[in-house]
């Protein structure tokens, strides 16, 4: 397989190659062919051109995943401009400073974001355009409505005898060029503006051709249901896959699990891309209360009978996923222990990834043929791993990275940048070891690592992994107050709930929890309380807890 030499131009030959295949869709609505795709960029460049938009201008994206917010990031990149994405999660406040910080000059707004935003917070732009019709809801300037009215005559004149795959002439991008600014959602900051060079982004899509490409091919099926603005959504659920002449469904409506499961069903994508809350709804909803039965637990220890009984969950679980698919490769946040190891000894086709905005996003990966429990994978191709440690397998240190798909920086932010890339390493501020064999194990954030009394290094992660697996513990946050440790606690409702429990009956399980935690882990770790939150704790588009939020959490 010959590979392009660039990012575009694999955008280009993939166009050109797969001009009649399926290539974008709505889930259950409208659908866009390779071709279709390639009408609408040329389109949008005409527009683009006209209202004086230059190379290496900035245009934010702002909206719910669909088609035609793909269809825009494409028409972005493929003129020269440097594309923005905005996590529709975030506040009006946020999507208003990201816009003036990037310095865009042009916005697309999905129609809920048009809503809540204040134009004249950004008085920068040039104009507004909707994601969903690519309409004018703001225009500073009379040549982009004018431009946008006319818009099918002025492609018309251009391509008189209609608009062919030879047309397809996208900007020549260069390997240290500047492809995008993604601000990180922020688990234990602000977000930053994390400049993207086009070699990270061609890193990534070849890192999928060659990992995954013997599996997934030109015309098989994806579900996209990561926000399409965070990088590992962005990268392994579109551009990839775009790039490999694949069909991809965008599921539009918040992925609750009705619809995520009949979306799987029809869809049956040949590769699933998910973050860790995902499989353990559906691991704990529908094979825990099954093996948690005494009957089955002995069944399951007889040899022969117990891999029958493992092999039928197994295949409950593909099911349910749609059945049809190589392995889920899981990814954004750290897997529970009870969960994997389940997983694994039923023999799921799983593999556990990792990643960071700053390297679009893959650091590591294994296929799950010979994906080592416990562990995140292997360094990614093109991609150099240590461990900042005097002892690298068995004493944690930072995690630093160097190789394509760094960064090259923060945007407008020399401090950040200077502190996080030193001498080409990028220092992630997770903590790990790495094995023999190049495995590489997190053990937790640097940022969130407390000190105990006696100097010992105690990393939080751990503790709520073991807390989340107790009775009615939906989710965790273990924070320091003075030399003692207390967990945050939001209980499971729905068992709450069904089981009809008083405020004091969920009170005394969760101390039972605090006692049964304290034996299974050391004395500097142990818990002195529990408080129960009243809410959800408050997440990342990727459904990581953003910890700092919590940290002055009174007791």
């Amino acid at each position: 397989m010959q590979l392009p030499v660039s990012f575009n131009e694999a955008l280009e030959q993939s166009i050109k190659k797969n001009w009649n295949r399926n290539s974008l869709s709505d889930y259950g609505e409208v659908t866009y062919q390779y071709k279709d795709v390639a009408r609408i960029i040329g389109k949008l460049h005409i527009l683009f051109e006209e209202v004086g938009i230059q190379k290496g201008d900035k245009i934010a994206l702002c909206g719910r995943n669909q088609a035609k917010w793909g269809i825009a990031f494409i028409a972005t990149i493929t003129y020269g401009a440097i594309a923005v994405p905005i996590l529709p999660d975030f506040h009006p406040e946020q999507i208003h400073q990201i816009t003036n910080h990037s310095e865009a000059r042009l916005l697309f707004a999905g129609d809920h974001i048009w809503k809540k935003i204040n134009p004249k917070e950004m008085p920068n732009l040039i104009g507004i355009l909707g994601i969903e019709d690519y309409q004018v809801l703001e225009a500073r300037e009379e040549t982009l409505a004018t431009t946008r009215q006319n818009l099918n005559k002025l492609f018309g004149e251009k391509y008189p005898d209609s608009f062919r795959p030879e047309h397809i002439v996208y900007h020549k991008d260069e390997r240290e060029d500047l492809c995008m600014i993604n601000y990180t959602s922020g688990t234990t900051s602000n977000s930053k503006g994390v400049m993207i060079p086009y070699r990270a982004i061609h890193s990534n899509v070849l890192f999928g051709m060659e990992k995954l490409g013997h599996e997934l091919k030109a015309g098989d099926r994806m579900l996209s249901m990561l926000p399409m603005a965070h990088m590992y959504g962005l990268a392994f659920e579109f551009m990839y896959e775009f790039v490999a002449g694949v069909h991809v469904s965008f599921l539009t409506k918040m992925p609750t699990p009705a619809i995520l499961l009949k979306a799987l069903a029809e869809i049956k994508p040949k590769i699933i891309i998910c973050v860790p809350l995902i499989l353990e709804k559906i691991v704990r909803k529908a094979i825990l209360p099954k093996i948690k039965d005494p009957k089955i637990r002995i069944l399951m220890n007889i040899p022969i009978v117990g891999d029958q009984i493992k092999k039928r969950i197994c295949q409950g679980m593909q099911e349910a996923l749609g059945g049809n698919f190589y392995q889920a490769i899981v990814g954004g946040a750290a897997i529970n222990a009870e969960i994997e190891n389940l997983l694994k000894d039923i023999g799921f086709n799983y593999c556990v990834g990792y990643g960071a905005t700053e390297c679009a996003p893959i650091l590591a990966y294994e296929d799950w043929k010979v994906f080592k429990k416990g562990s995140c994978g292997k360094a990614a191709p093109r991609m150099t791993l240590k461990i900042d440690s005097p002892d690298p397998q068995n004493v944690p240190g930072e995690i630093l990275a160097k190789g394509d798909n760094v960064m090259l920086g923060y945007y407008k932010n020399e401090e950040a940048t200077e502190t996080t890339l030193i001498d080409g390493w990028y220092h992630t501020g997770d903590l790990g070891i790495i094995d023999a064999e190049g495995n590489v194990f997190i053990k937790g954030r640097s940022k969130n690592m407390l000190l105990g009394a006696n100097g010992q290094n105690i990393y939080p992660e751990e503790i709520e992994d073991k807390l989340n697996s107790l009775p009615m513990v939906a989710e965790c946050v273990v924070i320091q107050k003075g030399e003692k440790l207390y967990a945050l606690v939001y209980p499971d409702m729905e068992q709450v709930k069904s089981l009809k429990l008083s405020d004091e009956e969920v009170k005394s399980i969760m101390e039972q929890n605090r006692k049964d935690l304290n034996t299974q882990i050391p004395a500097y770790e142990q818990i002195c309380g529990v408080k129960i939150m009243a809410q959800e704790f408050e997440k990342t588009p990727k459904r990581s807890i953003k910890r700092f939020l919590y940290k002055d959490e009174e007791i």
